[in-house]
This record gives C-alpha cells, structure tokens and sequence, in this order.
C-alpha cells in the first residue's frame, strides 16, 4: 500500500521527517493513529484524531508493535550453505554476507542486530573489520552491533587472542564475546574477557552449552554484578541435566543477572550441540529470557531464516509460552539484553515499530506474512503477502473470506 502525501492546509507546514500510522490496532483491542517525529512517537490518538499535516501510511488491518531485535546472529558465516569448497573471507564477500544478512532479517521486523564473529586465526581481524564496514553501509536501515569472539585466551596460545580482542575493540566492536567451553582453560577465558570488557565498559556475551554444572556455577559467580551486563547461550546442556540440577544451576544465573538468549530456530557455528534451552524453567527461577535466530542458511542450519517471529512462533507452539510472552522474548527481552532502550506504542517512546497483518499476537505469530518495519520513524522495508484462490462455489456458500485482485 503506497503512502499518501496529503498537502497541508493554507497556512500549515508539513514537517518532512514526520510520519501518520493511521488505523493501526493495538495488542488492547484499540484503533489507533500514531504520529512519529524525530525518531519517536509523538503523539498517540483514536482514529482520524491526528491531523494529518505529514506523509500517511494506512494501518488497517494491522497489529502495531513494538519492533523486534537480534540478539544472536553470525552475520560473517551467513549465507553460506551452498558455497562450492571452502567458505570465502575476503573482506567483500564478508560485508556481502553480513550486509544481505542484515536486510533479511531487517525485512522480518528486526531494527536492530547483534552479530557475533570470529576474529583471531587465519583471518584475523578481517572479517570484524568487514563487519563494521557492514554496520556503517546500513546506517539509517538498521543498527548493527558487533561481537568479538575469540578462539581461545589462556595460556601461550591465547596471549594473541587477548591481544587481537583489545584491538578489536578498539576498532568498533562494541561487545566482546566467546566461547569458554572451547578453551582448555574456560574459567581463565572468562576472567581474562570480563577484564576485557572492565577495561572498555563493553557488555559480555557468551556462547555456552551449559550442560556442566560446576563450570557454570563458576561463570555466574564471576559475572554477578558485572554492567552493562552479562548474556549466555544457547544454553541447550541445561535441558540435558537432571531437573534439581538444572533449577539450582537456574536460580545461580537469575541471581547473577546474567540474561539467557536461547536459540529456538537451531543453533550456530560456534556450538555444535544441538537442542533447546529449558525456556519455561527458566522464566520460573526468574531469568530473564531472550530469543535470537542463530545461524542464517549456514553450514550449521542450512535453512535458517534469521526470523524472529519465528523464534516467538516456537516458544509458543514448543516450549507452551503464552504468544504475548513468547514474543515479548524476541522484543522487549531481547532489546534490554542489547542495552536497548525500551519500546511501548506510547508517546515519547522510540519509533521502533513492527505493523503485521492481523488482530493479536497469536495470529501475528502464525500467519505474519505481511509486515511493515519502522526504524527510526522511518519505514524501511514492506513485505506484502497476497493469496488468491480460483473461484469455489463452497466458499461463497459459506461466504468464507478471500482475497483476490479486482
């Protein structure tokens, strides 16, 4: 549906940057305009309420919500399950991948992204490098955040590791991150990365099976209290573990505030364990439970999406979240683990927006094929979604609805 460009009455100025949401319906059941300016909603009114002295764009028939986020992607390895012999980093076809990865997932509703890559080995710090190019080509589209991930930090073989992830830093990497369980010494990489991330102020983001009890009681006693704070993942060994087992090692992370992203749509290249994060008992020992995507059509899940409705499509139907919930992890959880400021369809609040075709949440989450994404107050990517069928005597009868060109 294009957007209309009403001309302001005599006397009036439109204001360029401003944007008129109208008929948009709320997850309370009202129907709503929402006027964005500057980047934040402005005003919020019953329908036909706000004059429209801006650029229109019709919202009947649609759920307003607050937009998604990524908190776990790998915008380096993207892309890359059908690449012919050896996966290529050259820096081009990294910001490709990262890039093109970005816009996928942007076009699902996510405005803003976590993406973790590898530095250290043969490449370097070429591919974050690419990465960060990335970031700075979507400016405007979509906010791309970098993780460093280190392959090791302990011993002789780490002190490059530790080195090459202060540079990284240094270079625009704005988490820092990794994978103890790979280390020969992981309670020495966890320390050495806390320090790290105290050096710099930079928040902690962890991949980790979790499937070893003692290992993670040793991970939460050192990240408790550490700001801007502390995320782990997938965390799939926790379902592994005998139920008491896995509540205590639960009630360890709620008290260290430390944030769990599970990954419901599979996992990534870093882990190779497959499985899910215990979703529900964590939410009953009160830790704070995000969703990402994981890998995007990579080696590690070929036909990974980069979605996060799907992601919220999956706490519902598998782990029996109720839909509010279950996308309030790939949203509301999700942003406050990226350091993101909170968004509500309220004024004053952030033009992070997701318009989805349908009524509730539930629907959204099963049939959400249309999709309008606002970032910033700006729409910057449509998906729209039509489904026709050949006439049918039936469904006139039963006077079913359909949809269809005129």
């Amino acid at each position: 549906m294009p957007d209309s460009q009403p001309r302001p009455p005599d006397g009036a100025t439109a204001d360029s940057s401003a944007l008129l949401l109208c008929g948009a319906r709320l997850t309370d059941g009202r129907t709503v305009d929402v006027r964005l300016g500057g980047g934040r909603i402005e005003a919020v009114g019953t329908a036909g309420s706000l004059a429209p002295h801006c650029s229109r764009v019709d919202l009947g028939g649609y759920l307003l919500l607050p937009a998604p986020a990524e908190p776990h992607g790998h915008g380096d390895t993207a892309l890359t399950a059908d690449a012919v012999g050896p996966v290529s980093y050259d820096s081009d076809d990294v910001q490709r991948r990262a890039t093109e990865a970005a816009l996928l997932q942007l076009g699902h509703g996510a405005t803003a992204l976590r993406s973790h890559v590898r530095i250290g080995d043969v490449q370097g710090l070429g591919p974050l490098e690419a990465v960060l190019q990335a970031r700075r080509s979507l400016r405007g589209l979509t906010d791309l955040t970098a993780v460093a991930v280190p392959r090791l930090l302990t011993g002789l073989a780490g002190a490059d590791g530790l080195a090459m992830l202060r540079d990284a830093v240094k270079m625009g990497a704005a988490v820092v991150g990794g994978c103890p369980d790979a280390d020969p010494d992981p309670a020495g990489y966890t320390e050495a990365l806390l320090e790290v991330a105290a050096e710099h102020g930079c928040p902690v983001d962890l991949h980790t099976h979790a499937d070893e009890p003692a290992r993670l009681a040793r991970l939460a006693a050192m990240a408790a209290g550490v700001r801007p704070g502390v995320s782990i993942g997938p965390c799939a060994g926790l379902a592994r573990l005998p139920h008491s087992v896995a509540a205590r090692a639960a009630d360890r992370i709620a008290a260290a505030g430390i944030t769990v992203v599970c990954l419901p749509q599979g996992g990534c290249g870093v882990m190779e364990q497959r499985g899910a994060a215990p979703v529900r008992l964590l939410r009953a020992a009160g830790v704070r439970v995000a969703a990402g995507s994981g890998a995007l059509r990579d080696v590690s899940n070929p036909v990974g999406r980069g979605d996060p409705l799907e992601a919220a499509y999956l706490l519902a139907s598998r782990d029996g979240l109720r839909a509010e919930d279950a996308y309030a992890a790939v949203a509301a959880a999700a942003r406050e683990a990226m350091g993101l400021p909170e968004v509500r369809v309220e004024a004053g609040f952030p033009a992070e927006l997701l318009a989805v075709r349908g009524e509730r949440i539930s629907g959204a989450l099963s049939l959400a094929y249309s999709r309008i994404v606002i970032h910033r107050g700006r729409v910057v990517a449509r998906t729209s979604a039509v489904r026709e069928y050949c006439d049918s005597a039936v469904a006139v009868a039963l006077e079913l609805p359909r949809q269809g060109r005129p």
